[in-house]
């Protein structure tokens, strides 16, 4: 039975969600409030460069080829990708450290920084691949809707391998010692919303996507998913509004028929909220319909926010690769203030991405397209002033590693941060990606994928299961799609 079925937002999760209901027959229609798809992985463009506003990381490729396959194309036949190689340099405060793609000179790279490292990263990474197997081919794909859902043997057995209970600092301090690698294992656990002492050594397999299956880009930029995913929606029967604020909902027995789109009411027998969770909840659902208080939000705990720059260069900087982690800071300090203290950082660590290193589209030649990141506690305040502090501070030290004025060639600049976050995606405190990973935060603990207040309201993305980022929002839109369509052969079955 064919129903109609409304998807609020267009970012990875809503056009998963999307896509996945159409081509299980349903009318899907999505309201996106921006006038193009993408959510946080906009673009925009100025003056001959195409700035990604987002994403830049392409990890775990085996989720967008087996999501592009699934709907009968491939990631060849979308887009073109391509193996970054080094994956990233980081800067250090005595020097910058390439990271080779090829897993051989990884191991070679860390036997040259801590004797024994090289055999110790094998066993790391046999374990860190059991992980990322079994979290990749049964977890991440479970609504979580109760722990009831783990309960089962097997399920059971695999769970005991993923190292919940144990913290991914300790877990990484059993093989390792030196500061340079520890910095390097635990850089991707940072954005995932936690300091590494409070994160499960679960998350050891995004140790695996990186060194193992590899950084990658998107020629064109990370846009190019999203205008893949979109044409690939459409073709299965996806209908896209654009500049189309969803306002509110009518409701009736516990269910939405209606959705307040630009002060117009368009009927629908389901709704996924593709959006930020709590926007939803506290700014379009009446207060009865609400499953989690206002109390309950301010007690999560959130990944960071970002303070961002967009910079067109009209100098080439040879210094610089595809990605370029800054490391030489201490790397405590900053995860205190972005986790603990909630105060702007003293001394940030940042990333800088030039995908013009890769992509000649993206920036006029002999000139560069920069990106710059610091990720910061959400919730935070800013005095006047605040982004030109940190524009400077981390120039300077840009600057010193690179051997070069770079301030005095940057002919266009943006910043984004807390309050666009807010203003553009209704992120909560102006989180930049979501509920953090913690254990206590993690697979039913987190907030449900199914409201407990209306019946067939559904929710998709990063502040819902699995968790944040580009691929789990991609799995998170199509265990949703698969959820309402049980629940309409439930209605199938009740009717007849």
């Amino acid at each position: 039975m064919s129903e109609h079925i409304a998807v609020i937002g267009a970012g990875f999760a809503g056009i998963a969600a999307a896509t996945s209901l159409a081509q299980m027959g349903h009318e899907v229609t999505v309201f996106e409030k921006h006038d193009g798809p993408g959510g946080r992985a906009r673009k925009f463009h100025h003056e001959g460069f195409t700035f990604d506003m987002g994403p830049s990381w392409y990890w775990m490729p085996d989720v967008f080829e087996n999501y592009f396959e699934r709907f009968g194309s491939s990631v060849k036949e979308e887009y073109n990708l391509v193996r970054l190689d080094p994956s990233y340099r980081v800067y250090f405060e005595d020097g910058p450290l390439d990271i080779p793609a090829s897993y051989s000179e990884m191991k070679t790279l860390f036997e040259t920084i801590e004797k024994g490292s090289g055999e110790k990263l094998d066993i790391f990474m046999d374990e860190a691949e059991v992980k990322y197997n079994i979290g990749m081919s049964k977890f991440v794909h479970m609504p979580s809707h109760s722990a009831f859902e783990f309960a089962e043997l097997q399920t059971a057995k695999d769970a005991l391998k993923l190292h919940l209970l144990r913290s991914f600092s300790s877990y990484a301090r059993k093989y390792f010692s030196d500061p340079k690698l520890l910095q390097l294992l635990e850089f991707p656990v940072l954005f995932l919303g936690a300091k590494p002492e409070k994160t499960p050594a679960l998350y050891s397999l995004m140790n695996y996507a990186d060194t193992k299956l590899g950084t990658w880009y998107p020629m064109g930029g990370m846009h190019e998913i999203v205008t893949a995913m979109q044409r690939v929606a459409e073709k299965q029967g996806v209908k896209f509004e654009f500049n189309s604020t969803v306002e509110g909902v009518e409701l009736s027995n516990k269910e939405i028929t209606h959705l307040k789109v630009n002060g117009a009411l368009r009927s629908c027998d389901a709704v996924i909220a593709g959006a930020d969770y709590h926007h939803v909840e506290q700014h379009i659902l009446p207060p009865e319909a609400r499953t989690y208080s206002e109390k309950y939000w301010d007690k999560r705990t959130m990944s960071p926010s970002s303070l961002l720059f967009y910079l067109a260069v009209d100098k080439e900087i040879p210094e610089l690769q595809h990605h370029n982690l800054f490391f030489d800071a201490d790397f405590g300090k900053h995860a205190v203030e972005i986790y603990d203290t909630n105060e702007w950082p003293d001394k940030p660590l940042f990333y800088a991405c030039c995908p013009s290193k890769t992509d000649k589209s993206v920036a006029p030649e002999g000139k560069e397209n920069l990106f710059l990141l610091i990720p910061v506690a959400p919730g935070m305040k800013e005095e006047e002033g605040t982004r030109e502090h940190y524009f400077n501070l981390i120039m300077e030290r840009l600057e010193k590693h690179v051997g070069m004025n770079v301030r005095k060639h940057v002919t266009f600049r943006r910043s984004y941060a807390h309050k666009e976050f807010i203003e553009d995606y209704g992120a909560y405190k102006g989180n930049a990606y979501g509920l953090a990973n913690t254990l206590d935060q993690t697979a039913f603990l987190k907030p449900k994928m199914k409201s407990k207040k209306v019946s067939n309201l559904f929710f998709a993305g990063q502040l819902t299961t699995p968790g944040p980022g580009v691929p789990p929002s991609l799995i998170s839109g199509q265990v949703a799609a698969k959820e309402v369509n049980k629940l309409i052969g439930k209605r199938v079955l009740v009717s007849s």
